[in-house]
């Protein structure tokens, strides 16, 4: 046994080595190395100085606007020059609807004892690595009990898939303000998942173990407020208790009086915040969409499109590392707002098929341990489904919300794979076989959550390119756009940017260039068509400028930029008429075009 506990913590090292390794800052922290400005330590800042808000200011041209929620118009800030995309305006203050959950338990304990500030990298691998350990402990505790016949072998193949294929490592290649919340509820799930174990086996403190759990999902809900519905599992050991014929009133007051107070507190801390109990500043963001506007986040009208999006869309693939690349996004639902990268779980992630072997962890087993292990595979199951529905009932898909329900699912998984070793012991030809066919669903698994987060650094060069070259950092962008190419030549996005930064220093046929190629990969780039006429036009090539506003505009007709640029280049030829019809129509789209006024009352003057 001692040997075996060695090699579980060799894997562990193991695991949080990668997680160390693979771990990157967002585009904000990689343009800034000063922890002291991430969101989270800015919402630190502003508790140390007695207030709710973030500390720091609001621009005054943000307080100006109409509605400083039209996207168009708060672009300006939301960009890498104030840094204010995704946060919520409320009232002249600037707040966080991220849980405050982090900033409680990490983040503000970090500075007041070490007199510094931990970044949003650093805090998601802190948090992913403990969840991960925590799972292990799960996994460990249930192969002790329930499985002493498993190889220490096995054990290590299932902690492999723990930390490895539950999409952690993709996770951790971009963390910012979103990954840290994230990872922090998913520590805090199996915090609870643990201590709801430990309820059932250890029933003379079976009260205070289930208060903890309690306590650690309400801090979970307080990180992630998406994971409320799972809370239910709270209820499976005193379901079990009842069923059992004992009393219940103390447990059910175990179980529902911590996360309760935790609710309440979370309450208080949105009415002050948003005057609204139930506000947690999704209607008050500045972010790539109107929330004003939104009429519904939540509807079963996405659950079907989310779940093609997370369990039954397969990963590009091709000979060129890292040979996996996003899904070919299908046509959204009205309403949808955006289906970032994510990946189909049932056929990337096989392994979690193993989940279906479940119900042979409990073949021929005593009542009173059938019980205890039925109702506990109840309990994660039931975390999986509920974390699952309320992210596929979103109106936006990510893989990062994957981590929401993935790990349980996994967990699953994992009892699956001690079932079946166990039902197959006396039988070692079949449990060969099965080895053999359970490990390459699990090898796959690990290779594609690798793959998949080196194809994450493509996104995050792209990414930080594109804030550099807000910042006017343009040869800096044109290297990130560069790395972002060697990790797909074939990204239509990459070679877009790439092209518009060389074009702005100067290099305009290497960026037509990089423009064709862009519009060879990708034929209905619209961007793309209004790009490439903007450097033809100024390399006095305007009829084929021309060409490519055209072709912009068949294929976005309410391309405000594409309007303007060819009613520019018409009127360069003489087609004053035909020109002020397309500065109309670019004023109809955007009112507020100021090139498009000017432009437009010049060529009134001379027609």
């Amino acid at each position: 046994m001692k040997n075996a506990w060695r090699l579980l913590v060799a894997v562990c090292a193991l695991v949080i080595g990668v997680y160390v390794y693979i771990a990157q800052p967002g585009a904000w922290e990689s343009l800034d190395q000063n922890a002291a400005d991430a969101y989270y330590n800015l919402l630190v800042q502003g508790f140390r100085a007695g207030q709710l808000n973030l500390k720091k200011e609001v621009p005054p041209g943000l307080t100006q606007l109409t509605n400083p929620y039209d996207p168009a118009a708060n672009f300006p800030y939301r960009s890498a020059f104030y840094r204010l995309q995704d946060l919520s305006y409320y009232k002249g203050r600037l707040y966080l609807y991220f849980g405050v959950t982090p900033a409680l338990i990490l983040f503000w304990p970090y500075v007041a004892l070490s007199g510094h500030y931990l970044s949003h990298s650093h805090a998601a691998t802190i948090f992913s690595a403990l969840g991960f350990l925590i799972s292990v402990s799960l996994l460990r505790a249930l192969w002790r009990r329930y499985f002493p016949e498993v190889s220490v072998g096995v054990v290590t193949a299932c902690t492999l898939a723990l930390g490895l294929a539950t999409g952690t490592p993709v996770l951790l290649t971009r963390s910012s303000v979103y990954e840290v919340a994230i990872s922090c509820g998913y520590m805090l799930t199996m915090l609870a998942l643990a201590a709801i174990w430990r309820a059932w086996h250890e029933p003379e403190r079976r009260c205070r173990w289930l208060a903890a759990a309690s306590a650690a999902y309400g801090l979970a809900v307080g990180a992630r407020p998406s994971l409320l519905f799972g809370a239910i599992i709270l209820l499976v050991p005193v379901i079990h208790a009842w069923r059992e014929r004992r009393a219940i009133g103390v447990l059910l007051m175990a179980a529902a009086g911590p996360i309760t107070l935790i609710g309440l507190g979370l309450m208080f801390y949105n009415a002050r915040r948003f005057d609204n109990p139930l506000e947690f500043g999704w209607r008050y963001l500045l972010s790539t969409y109107d929330p004003t506007k939104v009429p519904r986040s939540f509807s079963l009208h996405f659950l079907w499109y989310n779940f093609r999006i997370y369990f039954l869309e397969l990963a590009r693939w091709d000979t060129r590392f890292p040979f996996v690349h996003g899904i070919a996004v299908p046509p959204s639902p009205a309403g949808y707002d955006i289906a970032e990268t994510s990946f189909g779980i049932l056929v990337n992630i096989p392994v979690v098929w193993l989940a279906l072997a479940v119900p042979l962890a409990w073949r021929n087993r005593s009542a009173e341990a059938d019980s205890f292990l039925r109702w506990f595979v109840a309990a994660v199951a039931l975390l999986f489904a509920m974390c699952a529905v309320t992210v596929g009932l979103f109106f936006a898909s990510c893989y990062r919300y994957q981590v929401d329900f993935l790990p349980a699912l996994l967990l699953l998984a994992m009892v699956g794979i001690l079932g079946l070793e166990r039902a197959q012991a006396d039988q070692p030809a079949w449990r060969r076989a099965a080895r053999w066919g359970w490990g390459l669903l699990l090898g796959f698994s690990l290779t594609f959550n690798l793959l998949a987060s080196v194809e994450r650094y493509r996104e995050a060069h792209g990414l930080l390119g594109f804030y550099l070259g807000q910042l006017g950092r343009v040869p800096e962008a044109i290297v990130q756009f560069e790395q972002a190419l060697r990790f797909d030549p074939d990204n239509a996005e990459a070679h877009h940017s790439l092209g518009v930064a060389l074009g702005r220093t100067g290099k305009t046929q290497e960026a037509i260039e990089h423009f064709e190629q862009s519009l060879r990969i990708k034929p209905d780039y619209a961007e793309a068509h209004n790009n490439l006429g903007i450097i033809l036009a100024h390399g006095g090539r305007v009829p084929e400028a021309i060409e490519h506003y055209e072709r912009a505009l068949r294929l976005n007709p309410d391309f405000a930029e594409a309007h303007y640029n060819l009613g520019s280049a018409l009127e360069r030829t003489g087609r004053v008429r035909e020109a002020i019809e397309h500065y109309e129509r670019a004023l109809q789209i955007k009112p507020d075009f100021i090139q498009a006024q000017s432009s437009l009352a010049r060529a009134r003057s001379i027609q």
